[in-house]
């Protein structure tokens, strides 16, 4: 927003330079884009007034002029403009004036001829001085200019122009009002709004019978909605110089008086203003939702069709304005008008919300509605504009129309602010007294209690909700360059976190194995998520406001975030697929019982191999259990490690296995069902999932490292007929008690079931490694702790050895 530094100073005038003041309103938080003259610097251009004027004798588009400047002889300068005239007043650069140029060097004038006769200057156009040009010709001054005078000082060019960025929550400051609180509070100075005549309004009915009633339907979209009758408006009344000045300054063309007027109460106050040819109305007014499908032609010739959401100001014939946006071509304002009705309202910030850029507009009033103007401001801003006209135009006030509804303004809710936690946040002490004083020149109403501050925020302050809010007022108006800068005291642990060097050496021996990374959103379909569903899993929390249908709720498991990147794949012909992702599972139907895991989720599809490999297969579900153990440490005793048998609902029943270390549930592996695989297209897949905190436990353990035994170590092998139901990972189990502390090494090497096995058995091998680290063991040894295992797989599953 750009605005005059000239008018800002006339509410409030700090003894602050320009460069100053720009610089207290950024650390305030109102961040200064820009900062400029009105014009570019340029020296020796005076007002002057033409006294007399001739034709060229030698050119037929000439004047040869008598200027004066105020010295004591008048100047002859040869004029080509077409709109100069004996009495007008303009701008002249006298001989050594120098003028802005588009290189940046400047050009002076000199004394010249033309065709003969002496100019000495030159009367300028409103581009020559740097203004926009806005006829083909001279910038006509005011008759009252004085003459001799300095242009810059006259037209006020070395005025500066702030570029100011306000953000989304203040729109209290996109005002000339709302700027000059700020810096009135900053400076502890008071505000000095202009001066306003209410007694210029009226109520009475009879004043103008063609009044509209008023009737609002959408109470919540306009709680506060009023109507001014004005007549005998003389459209042909020039706007004031102050008024164009401060527009242009503003970054606002000058059009006519009605239209600079309403953009000045714009800027002054932040309150849009829009006014309709009372004679064009037809009936009483309604603010109401628009129909489906009803058109509208607005002000820049454009018509919309309506979709029913949006708030409309409209007569018996149909929509007259889109509120708080543009209003309409029937109703406008011409050269033509004197009757005319001007509108102030209060709309709901959520009523024009998202409307105007629905139909490519971008208005100052819907910029300004969107984000909150002042509820109480509607008034004050009729009665400033009717006080304007009066003294500007000599029109006749009529009258006003006020419709609210008190029960659908914006509530403004107490605050406590404790004063302990003031210091708490900033870090230093700040007397109650000035916190005070902040708020209270800031506009809240502020009770001060024994270790505390009960604040109610004004009308104009839509940001203000908690505590923190207030803490943020008090400390970028005490000045952030006031805290002084204080290393914290911190009592951390300094011990390294090594979670993330163990989780990456998991990740490479994912790689290793031919798996890639994948990193995706927490978030997943609610139908993959019914999917993949089981009671053991937990509840689904699901988004309040999700980025898309596709991604509505937290996932419970990682395999909804693989599983559509291993489609992906699949649909563009790569049939061997490999994925691996770590991240957080959620489980909890609502926040209070949530729970995140960090987990490790791997899927793959396809053969072994890729498809060039000799003798290739498809993966099985040892493969899949090879890939999982290679992410536990490698000296681990396997005898820790400890498989059952899965019943997720979503996993294979014979091919899924929960893994458990030291009797910790870790995780899951397996195939994935086929109906489920069916349903998501898929060919036969193998998921797994494991937490990683027990993993990560695991892997922190000290590695304890021996001298090698320079002992012989002995194998023995047994082979035992044993029931099929009977598991391997049981068998070793007790193989592994019943040997003792010498069996440094197990393993089955042979697996048969055929005709000389009895049905619903099977013939295991075992191979036995024994060593002792301080002597050779002996053959009685050995055959001592054979026998022994022997006898304990007899005892407890009633094996038969086999003798060959």
């Amino acid at each position: 927003m750009k605005i005059s530094e000239q008018w800002l100073r006339q509410w409030v005038n700090p003894n602050n330079t320009s460069e100053q003041l720009a610089e207290q309103l950024t650390m305030a938080g109102l961040e200064i884009d820009d900062r400029f003259a009105v014009a570019r610097s340029f020296s020796g251009v005076v007002v002057g007034e033409v006294v007399s004027m001739e034709p060229h004798p030698d050119a037929d588009k000439l004047r040869v002029t008598q200027v004066n400047i105020g010295t004591a002889e008048l100047l002859q300068i040869v004029c080509g403009a077409p709109n100069v005239y004996v009495g007008m007043k303009a701008p002249v650069a006298t001989v050594g004036a120098v003028l802005p140029s588009d290189d940046g060097t400047g050009f002076k004038i000199k004394n010249g001829n033309l065709r003969g006769v002496d100019s000495n200057g030159m009367l300028c156009g409103a581009s020559e001085i740097d203004l926009t040009d806005n006829i083909d010709g001279l910038l006509e001054l005011p008759a009252d200019a004085p003459v001799g005078i300095d242009i810059r000082e006259y037209l006020g060019l070395d005025n500066q122009i702030l570029d100011i960025s306000i953000t989304p929550n203040r729109g209290d400051c996109f005002s000339v009002r709302g700027i000059a609180r700020e810096i009135s509070v900053i400076n502890d100075l008071p505000l000095q709004p202009p001066q306003i005549a209410h007694n210029v309004i009226t109520t009475n009915n009879a004043t103008n019978a063609t009044m509209p009633a008023v009737a609002v339907e959408a109470v919540e979209a306009c709680p506060r909605y009023l109507l001014q009758s004005i007549s005998t408006f003389d459209r042909s009344i020039a706007t004031p110089k102050w008024m164009q000045d401060a527009l242009v300054q503003s970054g606002l063309r000058s059009h006519n008086f009605l239209v600079d007027l309403t953009n000045y109460i714009l800027m002054e106050l932040g309150q849009p203003l829009h006014a309709f040819d009372a004679d064009t109305l037809v009936g009483d007014i309604v603010v109401r939702l628009a129909n489906p499908a009803e058109t509208i032609t607005l002000l820049n010739d454009q018509t919309i069709t309506l979709t029913g959401d949006e708030l409309v100001i409209a007569d018996d014939k149909g929509v007259l304005a889109l509120a708080g946006i543009m209003g309409g071509k029937r109703s406008c304002v011409t050269d033509s008008t004197t009757n005319i009705v001007l509108e102030s309202a209060f709309f709901s910030p959520l009523a024009i919300a998202a409307r105007a850029r629905r139909f490519g507009l971008h208005t100052d009033a819907s910029q300004r509605f969107e984000r909150g103007v002042d509820f109480e401001l509607p008034e004050l801003a009729l009665a400033r504009a009717c006080d304007l006209i009066v003294k500007v135009t000599g029109a006749q006030i009529g009258q006003t129309v006020k419709v609210e509804s008190t029960k659908h303004l914006p509530a403004r809710a107490p605050i406590t602010l404790p004063i302990a936690k003031v210091r708490d946040v900033i870090g230093i002490e700040i007397e109650p007294a000035i916190m005070v004083r902040i708020l209270t020149q800031l506009g809240f109403e502020v009770e001060l209690q024994t270790d505390s501050l009960i604040c109610t925020p004004p009308s104009y302050r839509f940001d203000m909700s908690i505590r923190e809010d207030l803490i943020e007022e008090i400390a970028r108006i005490y000045g952030y360059e006031n805290i002084p800068s204080v290393l914290p005291h911190l009592q951390v642990s300094m011990n390294y976190d090594d979670t993330a060097d163990l989780t990456h050496e998991m990740k490479l021996s994912l790689v290793d194995n031919g798996y890639m990374e994948a990193i995706s959103f927490s978030f997943s379909n609610a139908k993959l998520e019914a999917l993949l569903d089981d009671a053991a899993l937990g509840e689904v929390l699901a988004l309040a406001n999700p980025i898309s249908s596709d991604l509505a709720v937290m996932r419970r498991t990682l395999l909804s975030s693989l599983l559509p990147c291993v489609q992906y794949n699949l649909n563009r012909q790569q049939p061997r697929v490999r994925f691996f992702e770590t991240g957080l599972s959620f489980v909890g139907q609502s926040i209070s019982d949530l729970v995140q895991t960090p987990s490790i989720a791997l899927v793959a599809v396809g053969d072994i191999w890729d498809e060039q490999a000799y003798q290739n297969r498809a993966l099985d579900f040892y493969d899949l259990k090879h890939d999982i153990e290679q992410l536990l440490p490698a000296q681990i005793d396997r005898a820790r490690i400890r498989y059952e048998r899965s019943q997720l609902a979503f996993l294979h029943p014979g091919q899924s296995a929960k893994l458990y270390i030291d009797d910790e549930y870790v995780g899951w592996l397996g195939q994935l069902h086929p109906n489920t695989a069916k349903q998501l297209d898929m060919p036969t897949t193998w998921v797994a999932q494991l937490s990683l905190s027990p993993m990560l436990t695991l892997a922190r353990e000290p590695r304890i490292i021996t001298t090698p035994s320079k002992f012989p170590q002995v194998r023995r092998d047994i082979a035992i007929l044993v029931n099929s139901d009977i598991s391997l990972q049981t068998l070793e189990s007790s193989i592994h008690v019943a040997a003792g502390e010498l069996l440094t090494d197990l393993w089955l090497f042979d697996v048969y079931q055929g005709d000389k096995v009895p049905d619903n058995q099977r013939s295991l091998a075992f191979a036995l490694i024994w060593q002792d680290s301080t002597q050779t063991l002996s053959d009685e040894v050995i055959k001592t702790a054979t026998d022994k295992v022997v006898q304990v797989l007899m005892d407890q599953y009633s094996v038969q050895l086999r003798d060959s």
